[in-house]
């Protein structure tokens, strides 16, 4: 028989069940390498995308630097008022790295999760500042974390109606997303000309 560990040791890794479980499925799941590609990938289009502007024209403000430490007040497009489409997009686009991070990181807490999203959020921001790229915006960290926070609560969701076809079904969702983002994105550029 197996070796029986509490809910307590199980809940932290994978769920909230009141359950004692076998020490077999407290074994933590390796991410495949298919996942981590794409990671990779929606990495190198999220600096893209956030930093460089891709796919769009860039051109930087007459000012320089743009800082707004005031929460939902002005955005990047409209000055005076609040762009709801921006805090829109900035929710979204990071939903994928709390999906991501929840699936190559199954172990790690709630809270490490998103300090880690929040944390990358700021460095972005840090960056535009720093090299006068687009506008430092507090809105954009706060929107950006609440997206990867959404991420990790639909990977919860899907881990517990998919249970063991977890990484597989997110994989497969995962591939179809990432290729449909980069034909989306290469149109963009391409008709942005």
């Amino acid at each position: 028989m197996p070796d029986v560990i509490r809910w307590s040791d199980y809940a932290m890794a994978h769920s909230w069940n009141d359950r004692e479980v076998t020490a077999s499925a407290k074994a933590p799941v390796r991410p495949d390498v298919l996942t981590i590609v794409l990671f990779a990938i929606y990495a190198v289009l999220l600096v893209g995308i956030i930093l460089f502007k891709f796919p769009f024209q860039y051109q930087l403000t007459a000012s320089g630097r743009e800082l707004n430490l005031i929460p939902f007040a002005g955005s990047y497009t409209d000055p005076r008022g609040l762009a709801t489409g921006e805090v829109v997009e900035n929710v979204l686009i990071f939903v994928p790295f709390g999906i991501y991070l929840s699936t190559l990181i199954r172990q790690w807490s709630f809270a490490r999760r998103t300090m880690i999203i929040a944390a990358t959020s700021v460095a972005f921001e840090i960056i535009q500042f720093a090299f006068a790229i687009g506008r430092a915006d507090i809105t954009d960290v706060l929107c950006n974390t609440l997206g990867g926070i959404l991420g990790i609560g639909l990977f919860a969701i899907l881990a517990r109606v998919l249970r063991s076809h977890t990484v597989r079904v997110l994989g497969a969702l995962e591939l179809v997303v990432t290729v449909a983002a980069l034909a989306f994105l290469t149109f963009l550029r391409l008709h942005s000309r």
